[in-house]
């Protein structure tokens, strides 16, 4: 039972919702589509599709750009470092401020930002006098925005739709996402070779009169209340304290943290394996994002069908992913490695949404803030240490021995805490068959008593 300071408002997890609690046969479905029934959470999604086709239409342009100018995959690992370095360091601090304040005024103001950020690169490109640095800067003034940002887009959710249909949300939230991620790179590739990259920064810069427009439209009374951190002192020592004694979250934090800092840095993998590789320029390097994206976008449906975010699917999901990428760094062909994007996609959206949906259902309301602001900052926030080595290994041993280097990573990580999880929650792992189909899963030990000697 969570003992947090927001204990009292907030129900504590259940079998369902505790990563550590054994698997046991559940047949939990849900409507795919029933967050939509809100209206709120209608009006949210819909800005988030044109707001997230824009942000992907700038990350393609932005990582093309760079090594355009540059032609160094260092390069590009230095820019996404740039624009996730903020959330490593300032992550936390996010997170306070998002605990004391409102949720819906606070996006209007970081949505606002990101937008100027946007155009603020799209004048420059577009007039001929964009240097490197300059995406340098936009990227770290984007991730200073992302500090508040994510942790309020996350934890608005529960407002919008309530607990009992937050896994469902999150799991559509992911699948906006990844739907954006099939016509994103698409129109950002079209744009790259047919009239520059500076018209997808100012589409992204104008996507976010979507979002704007519906946060502002929606009904403050119906969203549902949470209870508010006061301003104090140690807030964040406090959220910091409250992770660490539980081990559903600080082992799942971790478990992202090992696979966000080495194995999602595809900017560098994907674009070394589109020019190095394959040599065959922006619009293979928008092919393998587009792929990648038809994989997230079933990962995220099929988690929205599940009716609970269960250790084995998380565990098992993370080494299925690290597998495939060294799967993946092996392949032989440009076809072959579009095509393993699929799965790829799959795993790492089941990985996302089952910890982010186990995190969020495990943490008391008052506290959501800072636990989502530290789960972002280890998830996203590790891309600033593994992008550059990533992206040095990448250039000095080649692509192949990069992205191997990371699937390697995130499956040994995966194991290893799978295994620390279920030793803390007194479990063991156990393969069998049900119904004429092998089961992997997560049972109780068996306790042994020890019989006293007779007097």
């Amino acid at each position: 039972m969570s003992t947090g300071s927001g204990a009292a408002s907030a129900p504590a997890p259940d079998g369902h919702d505790d990563p550590t609690a054994p698997d046991t046969p559940r047949t939990s479905r849900t409507s795919m589509f029933a967050s939509l029934k809100v209206r709120n959470y209608r009006l949210f999604f819909t800005g988030q599709v044109v707001s997230n086709i824009g942000t992907w239409m700038q990350r393609i342009a932005q990582d093309w750009l760079v090594l355009s100018l540059t032609g160094s995959s260092a390069a590009v690992g230095i820019t996404t470092a740039l624009q996730f370095l903020p959330m490593l360091l300032f992550g936390l601090y996010g997170g306070v401020l998002v605990d004391r304040l409102r949720k819906r005024p606070t996006l209007l103001v970081t949505q606002s930002a990101m937008a100027l950020t946007a155009l603020f690169l799209a004048v420059l490109t577009l007039t001929g006098h964009v240097q490197v640095w300059h995406v340098y800067v936009a990227a770290f003034a984007m991730g200073l925005a992302t500090v508040v940002d994510n942790p309020a887009r996350q934890s608005f959710v529960s407002e919008l739709v309530g607990r009992d249909q937050l896994q469902n949300a999150v799991s559509l939230n992911s699948a906006n996402f990844q739907s954006a991620r099939l016509v994103g790179p698409a129109v950002a590739g079209l744009m790259i070779t047919g009239v520059g990259t500076g018209w997808a920064f100012l589409a992204n810069g104008l996507s976010f009169v979507a979002p704007l427009s519906c946060l502002l439209l929606m009904r403050a009374r119906d969203l549902h209340a949470v209870q508010r951190a006061p301003r104090g002192k140690g807030q964040l020592r406090e959220g910091l304290h409250y992770v660490a004694g539980r081990p559903e979250l600080i082992w799942t934090i971790t478990l992202v943290g090992f696979i966000g800092t080495f194995g999602f840095n595809f900017p560098v993998f994907l674009s070394a394996f589109a020019d190095d590789v394959f040599d065959a320029g922006a619009g293979a390097y928008s092919l393998f994002n587009t792929l990648m994206a038809v994989g997230s976008l079933a990962g995220a449906l099929l988690a929205a069908r599940r009716g609970t975010a269960r250790l084995r699917v998380l565990i098992a999901a993370a080494v299925a992913f690290g597998a495939l990428e060294i799967v993946a760094a092996t392949a032989p062909g440009l076809w072959l490695f579009a095509l393993l994007m699929v799965p790829i996609g799959v795993f790492s959206m089941t990985v996302n949404v089952t910890a982010n949906t186990s995190i969020q259902m495990s943490t008391d309301p008052a506290m959501r803030g800072r636990v989502m602001a530290l789960y972002m900052m280890v998830f996203l926030g590790g891309s600033p240490v593994g992008a550059p080595i990533v992206g040095w290994v990448t250039d000095t041993y080649g692509a192949r021995v990069g992205f191997a280097a990371g699937g390697a990573v995130a499956a040994t990580a995966a194991i290893v805490i799978g295994l620390v999880l279920a030793r803390v929650g007194n479990l063991r792992l156990s393969v069998g068959w049900h119904r004429g189909h092998p089961q992997v899963r997560f049972v109780p030990r068996e306790r042994r008593e020890a019989l006293a000697p007779a007097a």
